[in-house]
């Protein structure tokens, strides 16, 4: 498989490791209508269940492979021939069908979720790339618990399986336990001590349980990683997975630090997709979480509303406009200022002269401190009474 280095591959687990959150389980028909909305975004992968899991899972597989053209179809298995088995039915109908298998790589998950040696792993982790090999041409090995592996074990582990015919390496963060100079220097050291490592693509798939799922990616894509696995608001077991959005925008923010690294996502589509995925899967998006929470373009602080009003960048690094939002929004509290209250009595037509909005200012703040909110009847009779 031929990759672009210049090309950041945006693979989305929303539907697969996101949909594991307790209450936030999708039909097949829901995830059709969220697989195409990612297929405009401009996702490349989209890893659509885990298919021996269930037969609902099994068929919404089978269903978003007909309904996706462009992208590929990813499915979930274990390290053994019937989940593989099963992946390459449920995958029969995709245009570019992906069997993504693996195994616990850390000595943890080896010692006591295998009750196994290193050795044995390794046989196993070569077998199931060999047989998903056989059934398609695109297959990801994931090293589970890569974050806490040996890293000469973890070498020796992607170096095997790429040679049995791993195009894409995920080297997972699985407990999120990584600080990110510790994963980064991770795919360091695999770029320069895994001799077959350019035939193939090492993608980073983080976990948040210490707020540092992005931050891992960043430092992943920094030392070579060109694949990163992330979901829509960052939803995923435990406290999340690495948030989409977030890497978009950091790219795109920080375009210089990256040289020609390149992604097909549009960003315009953030704020959409965002709230549908939070409807549907019935999961809040927490009002402070970067790029698509509420308050993310809401200013309610004086002096950075005042900043702002007189020239954006001051306080805005990202445009309102570029994750589909249409204006920042300037939020009256008894923090805001005389330039706030300005800007939204002028946004009702209302003009006022240096004095009177002096008073207005006073009589305005008396109402602040009594209320949370502030609504434009609350300065339609503010303006009524200095009139």
């Amino acid at each position: 498989m031929l990759h672009d280095p210049n090309h950041l591959y945006i693979f989305d687990t929303t539907l697969r490791d996101g949909e594991q959150v307790p209450g936030c389980q999708l039909t097949t028909p829901e995830k059709i209508d969220i697989a195409k909305d990612l297929e405009k975004l401009g996702v490349d992968v989209i890893e659509a269940g885990f298919p021996v899991s269930s037969p609902g899972d099994f068929q919404s597989v089978v269903e978003l492979s007909k309904a996706v053209n462009d992208v590929i179809i990813c499915a979930l298995t274990r390290a053994n021939e019937n989940d593989i088995k099963v992946a390459a039915e449920a995958l029969k109908y995709a245009k570019r069908p992906r069997i993504h298998t693996g195994i616990g790589a850390s000595d943890m998950h080896i010692k006591y979720k295998f009750n196994s040696t290193r050795e044995e792993i390794l046989d196993r982790a070569v077998a199931a790339v060999k047989y998903a090999k056989s059934h398609v041409e695109d297959v990801e090995f994931y090293a589970e618990d890569a974050g806490r592996a040996d890293l000469v074990y973890l070498a020796q582990m992607v170096e095997a399986v790429i040679a049995a015919g791993a195009t894409v390496v995920n080297i997972p963060d699985t407990n999120g336990y990584c600080l990110p100079d510790q994963y980064g220097a991770k795919i360091k050291f695999l770029k320069e001590n895994v001799k077959n490592i350019d035939q193939a693509i090492i993608s980073a798939h983080c976990h948040n349980d210490l707020g540092l799922a992005t931050a891992n990616s960043i430092a992943a894509i920094q030392n070579g990683a060109r694949q990163v696995e992330c979901t829509i608001n960052g939803i995923g077991e435990r406290a999340g997975n690495t948030s989409l959005e977030e890497v978009a925008m950091i790219l795109k923010v920080h375009k210089q630090s990256f040289g020609n690294l390149t992604s097909n996502i549009d960003s315009k589509m953030f704020t959409y997709l965002s709230r549908k995925v939070s409807e549907m899967m019935n999961m809040p998006v927490q009002p402070n979480k970067a790029i698509v929470g509420r308050n993310a373009f809401a200013h309610s602080s004086g002096i950075h509303q005042d900043g702002f009003l007189k020239h954006r960048e001051t306080y805005e690094i990202i445009r309102p406009e570029d994750v589909g939002l249409e204006e920042a929004d300037i939020i009256l509290t008894a923090r805001s200022g005389r330039h706030a209250l300005k800007y939204h009595l002028e946004r009702l037509g209302y003009t006022l002269e240096k004095e009177a909005l002096s008073q207005t200012y006073e009589r305005f703040l008396i109402i602040a401190d009594a209320k949370k909110d502030i609504c434009d009847d609350d300065l339609r009779s503010l303006f009524a009474e200095s009139v």
